[in-house]
């Protein structure tokens, strides 16, 4: 066509291959209920130049359309993450995201080490499997109508590990670009960083928000998706002229835009453009995977995509049972967050780009990234029969304390909103993260500075260069002692301050019947707040540690926190045995009404049994002839049945094979939100009237 150049006429047909041909692709995924993220990376194989030939697109377009997809995901996601929804999220988001991307960094980096990689290239593979795919998990909750507090809950966790995710990014910037763990360098290129994102943020404020609240108020909404779309790029041009990932100034400019107060008006006008971008970036990432490598690499693919799934299960469930929430929910949490996504291309983009990873880790990270994604579906689908049988699995007394945990959490929450030690936990929170800060900063003083200090010693002290580095050594252990005694026994403070606000002590010379529950939870509190401290410490303690070391350090933590939690597990499985015949007692009152009363009244004198409540089986009801086990009320509830009262019998602490009869009278116990779960489940297995 005439005036129609080469070059142009190479573009169009990229972008009209990537666009129809992620259009068929991702049509066939939604007919086969796959994630459409699925379909783009398959349109990218075929159009890719791995494929037989059959419709080749050009790979250097593709992939500076691709970074138009990369920064627009950016900017949106900076919009979604206003100052606002942050204190939503608050601790609870704050603590799942320590633990469970802890965790994972730690299991990325132990293993990039089992692979052979270098330092750098360990620290990318971490980052790259730590974060999951916020975009994927929004769409399988919506294409499975997934909604309530599993949706509410995992939304406000994935919050908190988008800003994680925009530490690491800005972290493995400064790594790539200093190309060592050398600390001084380290130092250097993070504090130019910290000047650049200062500078960026402060005039930002002075500027955006207002241009923004200006254009909105034209009432004119191409003018408004221009200025919005000017904003992010001039953010992104401006990160990349200084030596820094666009995709981190694509989302500041998010960020800034979000503080006009009009993110949502712009997310809705912006979210078109980047749905289609992103779309191209994926397909992007689907053009750069070659079948040959990948099944070059298939053993270390699995090998991460089993650690991925069974990590992030293990740290998601921790972190979401350890903030309050029930077992069943903690289980599906973790089940959806199983995968790794459009950030892990992102990082794995960034440290290529920079020249920081071998080429081979960006397929590596696409084929692991491919198949979690399409593992996450079926795992969403079935998370609740999972949840009910991993439950189902669990020892009694473990099931015990998990049904009274969530109603001991309740009560601190009541507590705080009172404000009861509300001063105090915040100074000893503040006090332990001084104190592990001090000692994560010595540790890494020592591994960094050790060999000049051993060199000094030889010379000054005239020893051999063994004894030195001993010297080095019991020094650097001498110094560190207080601080990790000091800790210790922060935490042991602040988890016996918390338990005692939510199960008060009773005065001197009564009995104390919350004495067992109070140690159970002193010892949860205190393992969960070692948990949050101590694994992000050593994720990232782990390049500055000899090779291998931290796994021992946190086998160690392990170990001690499973015997110290058995224990007191086990103890408060008496201790609920012993009160479930008190209540078996106070629900066998001849005047109908009178057991809600006689409940009430144990309340107050078993206080760390938690909510109560007794349901009656009437003539007709779809329980009779059933087992708790079939019922599954633990599971699908939260609550759990304390005793049976039947006739002048009881059945103390039931398993799941216990048969229910007519006329039984269950005592069940959990958190209010359990019980009423509970008396809304049985009510619908009731008989029509």
């Amino acid at each position: 066509m005439p005036g129609v150049t080469a070059p142009d006429h190479d573009f169009l047909t990229s972008f009209a291959a990537v666009l129809c041909v992620a259009a068929v692709t991702t049509v066939i995924s939604q007919r086969l209920r796959l994630p459409v993220v699925l379909g783009y990376l398959i349109a990218g194989v075929i159009i890719g130049p791995h494929a037989p030939p059959l419709l080749v697109a050009d790979a250097g377009i593709v992939t500076t359309l691709s970074e138009l997809g990369v920064i627009l995901l950016m900017f949106y996601i900076g919009m979604e993450l206003s100052l606002r929804k942050l204190a939503e999220v608050g601790g609870k988001g704050f603590a799942i995201a320590l633990v469970e991307m802890g965790l994972m960094l730690w299991l990325g980096y132990f293993a990039g080490q089992l692979m052979g990689l270098n330092d750098i290239e360990c620290a990318f593979l971490a980052g790259m499997l730590a974060i999951s795919s916020t975009t994927i998990i929004a769409r399988t909750f919506e294409e499975q109508k997934i909604g309530g507090r599993l949706r509410e809950q995992v939304y406000g966790a994935l919050v908190m590990e988008d800003v994680f995710a925009i530490l690491i990014v800005a972290l493995l910037t400064t790594l790539a670009v200093s190309r060592s763990f050398d600390l001084a360098e380290l130092a250097a290129t993070a504090g130019r960083l910290g000047i650049f994102l200062s500078v960026l943020v402060i005039v930002g404020l002075l500027m955006v928000p207002r241009l923004i609240r200006f254009v909105v108020a034209l009432a004119r909404p191409e003018t408004t998706l221009v200025s919005a779309v000017g904003v992010c790029f001039a953010a992104a041009l401006a990160a990349q002229s200084f030596g820094y990932s666009v995709a981190l100034g694509a989302f500041l400019a998010g960020c800034l835009v979000a503080e006009s107060g009009e993110s949502k008006r712009i997310a809705a006008q912006v979210r078109p453009l980047r749905d289609i971008f992103a779309a191209v970036f994926f397909v992007s990432v689907g053009m750069s995977i070659d079948p040959v490598q990948l099944w070059a690499h298939a053993g270390t693919i699995l090998g991460l995509v089993l650690l991925v799934v069974v990590g992030k299960f293990v740290g998601v469930t921790l972190g979401f049972f350890a903030t309050g929430s029930s077992v069943r929910l903690s289980a599906q949490a973790g089940l959806a967050l199983g995968q790794i996504g459009e950030f892990s291309f992102i990082i794995a983009a960034l440290g290529t780009s920079l020249g920081a990873i071998d080429a081979k880790l960006f397929p590596i990270a696409v084929g692991v990234s491919a198949i979690t994604v399409l593992i996450t579906p079926f795992a969403v689908r079935h998370s609740g029969a999972l949840a009910s049988r991993i439950e189902a699995a669990l020892p009694k007394p473990l099931q015990t304390f998990a049904a009274l945990y969530a109603s001991w959490i309740e009560q601190l929450q009541r507590a705080r909103e009172a404000g009861t030690a509300g001063a105090r936990v915040r100074k000893y929170l503040r006090l332990i993260a001084l104190d592990a800060l001090l000692l994560v900063a010595l540790v890494i003083a020592v591994a960094v500075g050790g060999d000049e200090v051993v060199r000094y010693l030889k010379q000054r002290l005239d020893v051999a260069a063994a004894m030195a580095r001993w010297l080095v050594v019991a020094g650097a252990i001498a110094i560190s002692l207080p601080f990790v005694f000091g800790l210790f026994r922060l935490i042991r403070v602040l988890g016996r301050m918390l338990a005692t606000a939510a199960l008060p002590d009773v005065a001197e010379g009564q009995v104390d019947f919350a004495q067992a529950p109070r140690r159970a939870f002193v010892v949860s509190l205190q393992l969960g707040i070692t948990m949050v401290v101590a694994l992000p410490c050593l994720a990232i303690l782990q390049p500055f540690l000899p090779e291998f070391k931290s796994s021992f350090v946190l086998l160690g933590l392990v170990l001690i926190a499973a015997i110290a939690f058995w224990r007191s597990a086990t103890q408060l499985q008496g201790h609920v045995r012993a009160g479930a015949q008190a209540l078996v007692e106070a629900v066998a009152v001849p005047e109908p009404g009178k057991a809600g009363e006689a409940l009430d009244q144990m309340e107050q004198l078993l206080p760390g049994m938690g909510d109560l409540g007794s349901l009656v089986l009437a003539a007709g009801h779809a329980w009779i002839g059933r087992s708790l086990g079939e019922i599954d009320l633990r599971g699908l509830t939260g609550a759990t049945v304390l005793a049976i009262r039947r006739g002048p019998e009881a059945l103390l602490t039931p398993d799941g094979r216990s048969a229910l009869h007519l006329g039984d009278v269950l005592v069940i116990a959990g958190s209010g939100e359990a019980l009423q779960a509970a008396r809304g489940l049985f009510r619908s297995a009731s008989a029509p009237a």
